[in-house]
């Protein structure tokens, strides 16, 4: 990695910091600016727009996502395993100060189309996706059904990660993680084979 590569890596980690903090609607290269103490026309040499700035921290956040998420939970046995050891360290992920923004994104830029929206839209598809991949495994595996819909399963999986960040961030409730597990059995009990 490149000198430059690895400032523009520490720029974007900032960046994902304060749109954890103030959405990526409020993050401008001039509050890039305050927050890094970096000068205006350095961080526009790097990203050159605000729409460019919002855009490589959504692939930033999806990277760290990767690494952090999904790249160590293929490591868990296929099935079962996986699908709760990806449950976990969603949960970790979203628990950190400002949680998970690209959930928070997902709020925010529901109704606003333009390329930053597409980008999301995409990211939001990939784990989608990501979620009825690992559920079909457990099916191969025999330990869910056969006749289970690996799509509805990562809708409503996805139904308690979104439950979970709504009462852990919003209203702060102290058993959000416990309840979001026994909703996550709920989901396994009723697709178990």
């Amino acid at each position: 990695m490149s000198k430059g590569e690895a400032t523009r890596g520490v720029i974007l980690d900032e960046a994902g910091r304060l749109a954890r903090r103030v959405g990526l609607g409020g993050l401008t290269i001039g509050s890039l600016a305050t927050q890094t103490g970096m000068s205006k026309s350095g961080l526009f040499a790097h990203f050159g727009s605000k729409e460019s700035l919002q855009l490589q921290v959504l692939e930033h956040s999806r990277d760290r996502f990767i690494d952090e998420v999904i790249r160590p939970a293929l490591k868990a046995p296929r099935g079962l395993p996986r699908v709760r050891d990806l449950f976990e360290r969603w949960l970790a992920w979203d628990s950190v100060e400002g949680g998970c923004p690209l959930t928070a994104a997902s709020f925010e830029l529901d109704d606003q189309p333009g390329p930053v929206r597409e980008c999301l839209v995409r990211v939001q598809r990939d784990w989608s996706d990501t979620l009825a991949t690992v559920f079909t495994s457990g099916i191969g595996e025999g330990h869910f059904r056969a006749d289970a819909d690996p799509l509805q399963f990562a809708q409503d999986l996805q139904g308690v990660m979104l439950s979970f960040h709504m009462a852990s961030r919003l209203l702060a409730d102290p058993s959000a993680a416990d309840r979001a597990r026994r909703a996550l059995d709920t989901l396994l009990a009723a697709a178990a084979a």
